[in-house]
């Protein structure tokens, strides 16, 4: 089985996302090993999980990795949180727009009432200069029908928080795509590990099948009297081990396929295979330096920090905004009357100037508290940037070492495959034990597994690299030809 490009590559992340990367897994001293699952801080685990969707059918369906990746675009779990992140930045957003934005409110009401004219200052009698005026007054209607209007004129607090919210929102939408990269990386690496996986189960069955065949040699030329008993025993203890290797092979293979249903979304249940042929990659075309200009240019998640760092110097000058004065106009129109066909038309316009003199010192702590946050802000920006370069460097090293290490693997797999050959010959003619056959066995396991670990770590880095630079999603467009 070949474990062939598109592993990571169009796979793309978040600044965090390279906790995804993980090397190639360690070669094998006694048995293969099976790549390791990925781990994640815990704010991320959200994508290993999925919305399982649809019905499961009674036949195994065949999954290629771009289906694995446009499933788990519209599954999976870290992709639909983004979503209502982004909806949660437009609320916010509306929220902060709705200070600088007219208020308009109407009202109809109809009153009907007794009033107590002593209660408000006007006591009748022979020294009033009211005159005789009576207690109360009424029962009598109050209709009034009004609009009112307020609109703020300048408040530099809300101007600033309002911009701020603007680029809150711009960074979710980033933080949106950023996802998204996430999830290609994410579902691809799964993907690429469940073929690394079956390939390494394929390897274990044929060393099960080699050395059933020496076992049933080594009794054959025991029973012609070539050679010692010892000799079967050994072979069938080489043959316990390689038994017990196809088991746990087998199971990790399972246990990556459970692995990638999930992040993917599909029913519980669901059967289904692998598809190994793999869509090739581009390969850089580009200098180091180049390719880190681009990945500062088009990484989301960067992008998305460069807009944290927008909002905190505006929740900064919105802080400052609120020791200045601000100014509004409130309005309204309408009829009143005693009743709605005798109302007469009336309006009032106020024009608002509002001074702060003293706050308690509530501005000071605001600036200090958008100060840190700022820094903050500016850090997490700064480190993002250096991330990306030492990524996008470690992908290039990588990818260089490990395409040299896959010339070495498979002309390894190919002398280790000759001198099995010939230990086996050299058995079958008495010249030699099967403890040479053994090693050879041992040696072919050994070089299998460092091909398959050289063909992963190939596609890690060529994957790491695309993803790196901020790719992801073009690649995979380029892959289904077109747009989506």
């Amino acid at each position: 089985m070949r474990v062939a490009p598109l592993v990571l590559a169009v796979i793309a992340t978040v600044s965090a996302s390279r906790v995804f990367a993980q090397g190639p897994p360690p070669p094998p001293t006694a048995a293969p090993q099976a790549a390791r699952p990925l781990q994640m801080p815990q704010s991320l685990q959200t994508f290993l999980g999925g919305i399982p969707t649809g019905t499961a059918s009674g036949d195994a369906i065949t999954i290629t990795v771009v289906d694995a990746i446009t499933r788990a675009l519209a599954h999976n779990l870290g992709v639909l949180t983004a979503d209502e992140n982004l909806g949660r930045a437009q609320s916010a957003r509306w929220l902060a727009l709705s200070s600088l934005l007219p208020n308009v409110n109407a009202r109809v009401s109809e009153t009907r009432q007794i009033l107590d004219l002593e209660a408000f200052g006007f006591k009748g009698g022979p020294d009033s200069p009211f005159g005789n005026l009576p207690s109360l007054v009424g029962p009598f209607n109050v209709f009034d029908a009004r609009v009112y209007l307020s609109q703020s004129i300048f408040d530099w607090n809300a101007i600033n928080n309002s911009r701020a919210e603007s680029h809150g929102l711009a960074a979710a939408r980033l933080m949106q795509r950023s996802a998204r990269d996430l999830v290609i990386h994410v579902a691809g690496n799964l993907y690429i590990q469940a073929l690394a996986a079956s390939a390494r189960a394929d390897s274990a069955r044929a060393q099960e099948q080699t050395a059933q065949a020496l076992f049933t040699q080594a009794q054959d030329l025991k029973n012609s009297g070539i050679i010692a008993g010892v000799e079967v025993l050994r072979a069938q203890v080489q043959l316990n081990t390689e038994t017990q290797r196809v088991t746990s092979t087998a199971n990790e293979f399972e246990k990556a396929k459970l692995q990638l249903a999930r992040v993917i979304g599909l029913p519980l249940g669901q059967k289904f295979n692998l598809d190994p042929n793999l869509p090739p990659l581009p390969d850089p075309d580009l200098p180091f330096e180049q390719t880190v200009e681009r990945a500062f240019q088009q990484r989301p998640d960067y992008q998305a920090a460069l807009e944290r760092v927008q909002a905190a110097e505006a929740v900064r000058r919105a802080a400052v905004g609120e020791a200045l004065p601000s100014a509004r106009v409130n309005a309204d129109y309408g009829a009143i009357g005693l009743t709605p066909s005798g109302a007469q038309n009336t309006y009032a316009v106020s024009g608002v100037l509002n001074v702060p003199i003293f706050q308690g010192g509530r501005t000071r702590g605001r600036i200090l508290e958008a100060d840190a946050d700022l820094r903050q802000r500016q850090a997490e920006a700064d480190d993002l940037k250096a991330s990306i370069y030492y990524e996008v460097q470690t992908a290039y090293l990588d990818l260089k070492a490990t395409q040299q290490q896959l010339q070495v693997a498979q002309r390894a797999r190919d002398l280790a495959a000759q001198q099995l050959t010939q230990a086996r010959d050299r058995f079958a003619a008495g010249v030699a034990s099967n403890i040479e056959v053994v090693q050879a066995q041992e040696a072919v396991a050994l070089a299998n597994e460092q091909f398959i670990t050289a063909q992963f770590g190939y596609d890690l880095a060529k994957g790491a690299l695309i993803r790196g630079v901020g790719a992801s999603q073009d690649v995979l467009r380029q892959i289904l030809g077109g747009t989506r």
